[in-house]
């Protein structure tokens, strides 16, 4: 008979479960050990290396804010080139693709920063001009057409046994809008660009802004399309009861050189189509404006008033009022006053990249900054322009 217990160190024997119990207790001590052990070594080489790292830290000044380093690297580069000319950082530069869609030139000039050109955007679209009314697109072409049906397709009756003649052909009309280089160039003395107080890239954007901005306002309405826009008031303009396309209708105010009355302001709104009318808006100069905010109906009512909100156009007749400052004032054979659906008869195009170029040489010893920026404009809807002339017929 085979004995199945064994002896336990103290001469007792000891059951199979008790002696895997004792064992298994054995060896969790010893791996607990163990453990300790590997802790004690990766804390100690831990520290080691922490004191390495300590000694070849070099300190550096600590960043004002979280957002310190979250101006993009194209506008840090643009601001050192502003000020010192030192473009090394601008040649080096790989601009991303989804910011900028056009390649820099760096003999020709520099694309100025995203943040920079959004703020000159911004102010040109708060100004006075045709461009908040008119239709406005971005090209990368030199020119940009516009195709406009300007007949109706002719139709007829017909009955089940009688054939079907052939009927009106509508008519294309291809309007080419060419692009122009607007320019503007401000100075700044070397020593006002060294001064670290001075904010060169908001001065930058205003000085711009307000050149480009009444560049292009003067352009869209009195532009005689050389070199610049095509403004509304340089086409021909015919009495609307015969107009024809090409030219823009007018409609007379029956007394010379003054209103008579709001008769014609009224004959101007229903002068212009149905189809425009929904979104029509009057332009005028302040002058203007001003005498006609004096006019009232047969009842004595106004028919000028002022937006019910801040921001809100002035309306005349119910239809918004766009102050251009560069229309015609009120005086014989004037056309002083604009309505129509600018939208789909005035067209915008505009490259959407600005450039800039640094010159420290030619006005020493002040800093010339030239930049330009293409835009065009033309009438592209001939029906969709009335204006107001001050004049018998």
């Amino acid at each position: 008979m085979g004995n199945t217990e064994t002896k336990a160190r103290g001469g007792e024997a000891l059951s199979p479960a008790a002696e895997v119990k004792s064992a298994m207790t054995g060896f969790m001590n010893d791996f607990k050990d163990f453990k300790d052990d590997m802790n004690n070594r990766l804390q100690k080489q831990e520290e080691r290396v922490t004191m390495l790292d300590r000694k070849s830290h070099i300190p550096q000044r600590p960043a004002l804010a979280a957002s310190a380093d979250f101006e993009a690297p194209h506008q840090k580069a643009f601001n050192a080139y502003l000020r010192s000319g030192e473009d090394d950082a601008l040649r080096g530069l790989e601009l991303d693709g989804k910011s900028m869609s056009t390649a820099v030139n760096s003999d020709g000039g520099y694309l100025v920063d995203p943040q920079t050109s959004d703020a000159i955007k911004s102010v040109l679209h708060s100004t006075a001009s045709i461009r908040a009314i008119a239709n406005v697109v971005n090209i990368e072409a030199t020119t940009y057409d516009v195709l406009i049906d300007s007949t109706d397709v002719g139709a007829g009756w017909a009955d089940e046994t009688s054939a079907t003649g052939e009927t009106g052909t509508p008519t294309v009309e291809r309007i080419v809008i060419p692009l122009y280089e607007l320019s503007a160039m401000p100075k700044a003395s070397q020593r006002l660009l060294d001064d670290s107080a001075f904010d060169v890239e908001n001065w930058l954007a205003g000085r711009i802004a307000d050149k480009f901005a009444r560049a292009e306002a003067a352009a869209f309405i009195n532009g005689d399309g050389v070199d610049k826009p095509t403004g509304i008031m340089t086409h021909t303009t015919v009495a609307n009861g015969s107009w024809t396309w090409g030219n823009i209708g007018y409609v007379p105010t029956g007394v010379d050189g003054d209103f008579n009355g709001g008769d014609g302001i009224i004959d101007l709104v229903y002068a212009l189509g149905a189809q425009y009318r929904a979104n029509a808006s009057f332009v005028m100069n302040s002058k203007t404006a001003g005498a006609v905010r004096k006019l009232k109906d047969a009842d004595g009512r106004f028919l000028w008033s002022d937006g019910l909100a801040a921001g809100e156009p002035a309306r005349l007749l119910g239809y918004p009022v766009l102050i251009a400052e560069d229309m015609p004032d009120i005086a014989s054979d004037a056309t002083a006053i604009a309505f129509g659906d600018f939208s789909a008869g005035y067209t915008v195009a505009e490259r959407p990249d600005l450039r800039v170029l640094r010159d420290p040489f030619s006005a020493k010893p002040n800093v010339l900054f030239y930049a330009t920026k293409r835009v065009g404009g033309d009438v592209s809807d001939f029906a969709a322009i009335k204006l107001l002339k001050f004049a018998t017929s």
